[in-house]
């Protein structure tokens, strides 16, 4: 399957969303962290003949679910979630900076880990990378990957932040690595599209992994 991957910066940080396709002229797609513009994430959809099917969060972080009310509510499409973030979502006021735009939504499934998910004729492997966020996921579908705040070209995430922790995280790395091929394409929550194998090789973060 030739998959396409269309991304959009959205948002206030200018975060990465993901339209997934199963092809060119694939009526349906999968649309991961919106973080926000559901409005005009829409209009792209429309422009490119899809509609949104399912909405895939890696975390709950409010840069990468800004986006997921106003789009669910007017797709109708359900949104899979990890449970241990799901109030991050269902009260984003809470979380999210003031004036952040966003609205509180109650994901229809959660997820830990472990999980096939089978939407727009792509069938999606949830994969639990904690370290950034507590219940961080990725989701892996033919030879690309979805990592979210985890891994990025040349860096990883933050781990300043509340539940977040270095050495889990470099563990979930660890776990990437040694789940899929040096050729998969990382596509990641902020910044381009890399490698596993080039950050395996050269990311300066992950030193002690090519010890």
């Amino acid at each position: 399957m030739d998959i396409v991957v269309d991304r959009y910066a959205l948002g206030p940080l200018q975060t990465n969303c993901y339209v997934v396709r199963a092809g060119r002229e694939a009526t349906e797609a999968a649309v991961i962290d919106p973080g926000g513009d559901a409005a005009d994430l829409r209009l792209e959809l429309a422009r490119s003949g899809a509609t949104c099917s399912a909405i895939l969060i890696t975390h709950g972080h409010f840069d990468h679910v800004g986006g997921v009310a106003d789009l669910a509510e007017g797709t109708g499409a359900p949104v899979y979630m990890p449970e241990g973030e799901r109030d991050r979502l269902e009260r984003y006021a809470e979380f999210a900076p003031v004036g952040m735009p966003g609205r509180s939504y109650v994901p229809d499934h959660l997820l830990e880990g472990g999980e096939t998910i089978d939407v727009a004729g792509l069938s999606f492997e949830c994969v639990a990378i904690p370290g950034h966020s507590p219940a961080h996921v990725a989701f892996y579908t033919d030879g690309a990957l979805f990592s979210g705040d985890l891994l990025f070209a040349g860096s990883v995430g933050r781990v300043d932040l509340p539940g977040a922790d270095w050495e889990t995280l470099v563990a979930s790395v660890r776990t990437l690595f040694d789940h899929y091929p040096p050729e998969t394409v990382v596509y990641p929550g902020h910044g381009r599209e890399t490698t596993l194998g080039d950050e395996l090789a050269r990311n300066p973060y992950l030193a002690e992994l090519r010890a």
